[in-house]
């Protein structure tokens, strides 16, 4: 095996498939009440199924909204369905990474994959919704991360929803858009807000406690369900601490030379400036400043252009 133990089993999602939205895999519910447009995607990535452990849990409680609207979306199925235990990483993704194709200019344009006709048929709803969670995992060994884009007020959705203790502010993907940095809700002049939560490594089974605690935390904060009703199906403390990473660097492959100079897992601070982190040929990266943070890195999805790490410090 040469992967991380899979200790959970992904869920039957298929009797999910036709819901009210003309769209599979799309359920929206409406309280016929004034209130936010609550969405919650899961599948981002179809290794990471995490969050459909979370939105399978949601739909078996029989969720609905006491105010607005509710979206329950899984994302990317086609690599969901290709899910094999022998080789779980190869079903990330179909053609491309889903979640880098948010922009405009790509979603919007005359390119095509997999992943950008099943972003094409969700745009509608990601577009109308006020508050957003994307449900994720990382294929390292990790504590929980809130990644809130580039966007001050994404951290403090995260504060009101209370998990986890890391809130991640970094600089976007060099190679392409997230769905949480689409349009108003990157604009501090909107009241939308987008988050991800890294819910920890892919297949432990902290991992889905996680995304449903999360899930239900998040709607919980929103307003669409009633507290009490959140509360009653809480399963973990939430963190005692908040603090926030800012990334200052993304560390980028630029060949397939790429290698770190030791294991990294996530989160690790690195106390001394100018420690040498990774070299990529003749290229060097080394921490820019004391007590940097390593975020996210990871080889698995080695490829040039790919950020490997993200460098950062807490606030």
């Amino acid at each position: 095996m040469n992967h991380h133990p899979i200790q959970i089993e992904p869920p039957d999602i298929a009797p999910y498939r036709q819901g009210n939205t003309r769209v599979d895999y799309v359920h929206v519910f409406d309280s016929g009440r004034p209130g936010p447009n609550v969405m919650l995607q899961a599948l981002t990535h179809g290794n990471e199924f995490c969050g459909a452990i979370a939105l399978d849990t949601l739909f078996k409680e029989k969720v609905r909204p006491r105010v607005g609207r509710l979206t329950l979306a899984f994302a990317n199925i086609a690599a969901y369905e290709r899910f094999d235990f022998d080789d779980p990483d190869r079903s990330r993704y179909i053609d491309e990474d889903y979640n880098r194709v948010w922009g405009d200019d790509v979603l919007l344009g005359p390119r095509d994959s997999a992943e950008l006709r099943r972003a094409r048929e969700l745009r509608p709803f990601v577009d109308a919704a006020d508050l957003l969670l994307d449900i994720h995992s990382m294929h390292e060994p990790c504590r929980p991360i809130m990644v809130c884009a580039k966007s001050e007020k994404s951290i403090a959705l995260s504060r009101r929803i209370g998990v986890p203790a890391d809130l991640l502010l970094d600089t976007g993907h060099p190679a392409g858009l997230r769905m949480i940095e689409r349009g108003a809700f990157n604009d501090p002049r909107s009241s939308k807000a987008a988050v991800l939560i890294e819910c920890g490594q892919h297949w432990e089974a902290s991992t889905a406690e996680v995304a449903i605690d999360t899930a239900l935390r998040f709607l919980k904060c929103s307003g669409a369900v009633d507290h009490s009703w959140a509360d009653a199906r809480l399963r973990l403390e939430p963190a005692a601490q908040q603090r926030v990473i800012r990334v200052t660097e993304p560390v980028v492959a630029n060949t397939m030379n790429f290698r770190f100079t030791r294991p990294y897992q996530g989160l690790e601070v690195l106390p001394q400036k100018d420690t040498l982190v990774a070299r990529d040929g003749d290229t060097e990266w080394r921490t820019p400043y004391d007590e940097c943070v390593m975020v996210m890195p990871s080889m698995v999805h080695l490829k040039p252009g790919t950020t490997m790490v993200r460098l950062g410090r807490y606030d």
